[in-house]
């Protein structure tokens, strides 16, 4: 009896091999219209680039139909979002939980992604019969943005639904679809409890849904969404049409471009060549071959602007290497995470594009200011690294300079790609976006002259970015409504109150926003972070004396030192799934180098702090 009983609780294999089959079948075919949608978007901001530089005119209707490219984008890939790899889970909590609990955890989880879903697909579809007119210069129907988002809602209900349905049971799939509906319904009811500031409602609520192990972005349209029930002022509509317009800005393509010129670099074999020009420069010091490790990630920084995408090629390339060197392995994954974190500093780097969406700051003067942190980084993590790796002889004899400069020259095809990026935005050449694009073309032609790639090699990274920027996207498109509400909330105001009775100067503001951050940055991604936190920090930091671009800087180096630190730790986690090295392990492991990181964003603080007081000719050097 019990036997019959279970089995009606489970699908039968040949059942269960169909579904896996069908839910296989949908995510590529998500996956690939991303590839599709993400190369269509290159060749029209190429043709508008080609236009503009070589012809003298340009596409009026060019800027507006990438823009709309990118909504599609990440509309197709708001179910990868919630299900795969990038979909920003953080289940360390859950998974010290008993078995039993777990399983009660993952319903609940997948309920909070089902109700974010819904206001998606629900409040989408809202807008489409509310809303009129035409675009500006395509003159589409403006229904249809919101109309990819209502379609994205309703697969990410399906995909989540199917998923849950094969990790657990059909019978958890239906509970966590019953709950979702229930808490989609229950934000649309009135309590009749008003709260003085909602957003502290909707934080509380997307902190209980992100403890449970829900993804993030879902996380945060459920938590804006149910504290509508205690007067918040963003209704269903309106928080469907903060989300897309979160993501409906020119600025935001150059995050695909700079994923996909990364992925070629890495399939077309140059990132290697950085790799060995690396070990030229650095590979017979003491270290040598950890050593060549941060040195490959400081110049593949130039050419990524993805520290994700850093950290996969080195625990694919050179973790192995170190292991097999003699480095224990928890070691040898420690040390590829650790220097991975540069490449969101040093750029290009998507972090700061990210920071300079969400507060207008100039994109050149980070950059700047990003070659400055990431030079005292990395000088940090080459003394950790050399304080801390003792039982390991792994020095190579000196390279003659005939070696260096042969190395030079096969790796001049990546580090070109990076000089030409940084130049031209600095130097107000093209903008960022159009930067980007033209990464991505060096490197599709760099790689194709040198023979290293192939259509299948292509279409395989179009597809990962187009995956990944489509979570990137949805994760900033989610923000949107919330930092929305913290704005009307005037939480801004509150903390420079909360300033202002700590003294109010440049110190006491730099101590505060590295408290905020380092308890932030925790639990939250740094897309989120810096889309949430930075609004609200920086007219603080400015009324304090601090330099804006300075404080930008320091925002985004703090939250990216988290990718090291329990419990999110993305880096930790991503070197950790690929060398299938403990992540406990690992995130022991690279304390040495974290306390040096520590170290350096001390320096820095302190240099940024005492800024104010320098004499003007001293700032005019810089």
């Amino acid at each position: 009896m019990t036997s019959l009983a279970t089995s009606s609780l489970v699908p039968k294999p040949s059942l269960r091999r169909r579904a896996e089959r069908g839910l296989f079948g949908l995510v590529a075919g998500l996956e690939w219209l991303g590839a599709i949608i993400l190369a269509v978007l290159f060749a029209v901001v190429m043709a508008a680039v080609l236009r503009r530089y070589v012809f003298g005119g340009g596409y009026v209707w060019s800027d507006e139909l990438a823009i709309w490219l990118n909504v599609a984008l990440v509309a197709v890939g708001a179910p990868l979002a919630a299900t795969s790899a990038l979909a920003m889970r953080l289940d360390v909590i859950v998974r010290l939980l008993p078995a039993g609990a777990q399983r009660l955890a993952s319903v609940f989880a997948d309920a909070v992604a089902v109700h974010g879903s819904l206001v998606l697909a629900c409040g989408g579809a809202s807008v489409v019969a509310l809303v009129g007119g035409s675009s500006t210069v395509l003159g589409l129907p403006e229904w249809l943005r919101f109309a990819a988002f209502a379609v994205g809602g309703g697969l990410t209900v399906v995909v989540v639904l199917w998923r849950a349905a094969l990790d657990s049971s059909w019978p958890a799939a239906l509970a966590s679809l019953v709950l979702g509906i229930g808490f989609y319904l229950a934000a649309q009811s009135a309590t009749g409890i008003f709260v003085e500031t909602p957003s502290l409602v909707a934080a509380s609520l997307a902190g209980l849904g992100l403890i449970l192990g829900a993804p993030l972005p879902y996380v945060l349209l459920a938590g804006v969404s149910l504290s509508g029930a205690f007067g918040g002022l963003l209704p269903e509509p309106a928080i469907v049409q903060n989300t897309v317009s979160g993501v409906s800005k020119f600025l935001l393509l150059a995050i695909p471009f700079f994923l996909l010129a990364g992925e070629l670099l890495t399939a077309g074999g140059l990132a290697e060549r950085l790799v060995r020009f690396a070990a030229s420069l650095v590979g017979h010091w003491r270290a040598g071959l950890a050593q060549t490790t941060l040195m490959s990630s400081v110049l593949f920084s130039g050419a990524s602007g993805s520290s994700v995408a850093n950290a996969a090629f080195g625990a694919k390339v050179m973790a192995p290497a170190l292991i097999a060197r003699g480095y224990p392995p928890a070691h040898a994954a420690a040390i590829v995470a650790g220097v991975s974190m540069l490449d969101n500093i040093i750029p290009p780097s998507i972090a700061f594009l990210i920071l300079a969406t969400a507060t207008n700051l100039s994109v050149g003067s980070l950059l700047v200011g990003g070659f400055i942190a990431g030079g005292v980084l990395a000088l940090a993590l080459a003394i950790g690294i050399h304080l801390s790796v003792r039982e390991v002889v792994d020095a190579a004899p000196k390279a003659s300079g005939q070696e260096r400069a042969k190395s030079f020259i096969g790796a001049l095809p990546a580090i070109g790609l990076g000089v030409v990026v940084v130049v031209g935005i600095r130097f107000g050449v093209v903008t960022v976006t159009e930067a980007s694009a033209l990464a991505v073309a060096y490197a599709l032609i760099a790689c194709l002259a040198l023979r290293s790639l192939n259509i299948g090699t292509v279409f395989g990274a179009l597809r990962k970015s187009a995956t990944e920027a489509a979570a990137v996207g949805m994760l900033i498109g989610a923000s949107a409504p919330f930092a929305f509400l913290l704005a009307v909330d005037r939480v801004s105001d509150q903390m420079a109150g909360l300033v202002t009775a700590l003294g109010g100067g440049p110190y006491a503001v730099m101590l505060l926003a590295n408290l905020v951050l380092l308890v932030a940055g925790l639990f939250l991604d740094i897309g989120a972070a810096i889309l949430l936190l930075a609004p609200l920090l920086l007219p603080v930091a400015i009324s304090a004396g601090l330099d804006p671009i300075q404080f930008g800087v320091i925002l985004v180096v703090n939250l990216m030192i988290h990718g090291l630190t329990p419990p999110l730790g993305i880096l930790v986690y991503v070197v950790s799934g690929i060398t299938r090295v403990p992540a406990g392990a690992v995130f022991r492991a690279v304390l040495p180098l974290l306390a040096t990181l520590l170290v350096a964003l001390a320096v820095l603080c302190l240099g940024a702090a005492a800024w104010p007081s320098f004499p003007p000719p001293f700032k005019e050097l810089f």
